[in-house]
């Protein structure tokens, strides 16, 4: 289940962009919550804690109990603006989550056991064709990452969906109800497989 960590926020007067720039002047980071069934409410962060949080990693991925002036939310970032020059957050966006709720997130997929792939072991590339799965979550079980066995893919195997265990109640989103996750491609030249053949092939210009 994704982490949850509490975030401290202050309701915020006024919106759009002059509001904004004026929270920003104050060395604080002007977002909204919304969601759940209700308005709205611009609130604002702290700038130096919610830089640390983004680019600590996960942030759009971890749940939230926003302490607004004394008034708990929980929530998960939806979104989150840079500043185009100097790379800092401009803006952040949090979508409330109520029990019972769902929300569509892209989970990290983990790979192990390249140790145990004999393809790998020979010199086969894996080819990862998803980093990421979305899937269609429980508001109150959010995954942090689902885990792909590689042990035993061997040249050309392929990994599926459907050999990745999913936390209960999700669901990719894909329409494909058996995509491909990763495959396992021969090295060019054929790899180990092809060296003994190399090595017994007589040199040219000997007998």
């Amino acid at each position: 289940m994704a982490e949850m960590k509490s975030l401290a926020a202050t309701v915020r007067s006024g919106t759009g962009k002059g509001a904004a720039r004026s929270v920003r002047r104050e060395g604080r980071i002007p977002a909204v919550l919304y969601g759940g069934g209700e308005a709205p409410t611009p609130i604002s962060l702290d700038k130096k804690v919610t830089t640390q949080l983004i680019f600590a990693g996960h942030f759009l991925t971890t749940i939230f109990e926003l302490d607004i002036d004394g008034k708990k939310e929980r929530a998960i970032p939806r979104d989150y603006q840079l500043d185009v020059v100097r790379d800092f957050p401009i803006h952040v966006d949090f979508l409330r989550l109520k029990p019972g709720s769902f929300l569509k997130v892209n989970v990290p997929v983990h790979f192990i056991n390249q140790d145990q792939a004999p393809g790998i072991k020979k010199g086969g590339a894996l080819n990862i064709v998803y980093h990421t799965v979305e899937m269609k979550v429980p508001a109150d079980n959010i995954p942090e990452a689902v885990t792909a066995d590689l042990a035993g893919m061997d040249f050309n195997d392929s990994l599926h969906i459907s050999q990745i265990p999913l936390p209960e109640g999700c669901k990719p989103t894909n329409p494909d109800k058996n995509f491909t996750v990763a495959s396992l491609n021969p090295p060019a030249g054929g790899g180990e497989e092809a060296a003994p053949a190399a090595a017994a092939a007589p040199a040219k210009g000997k007998k």
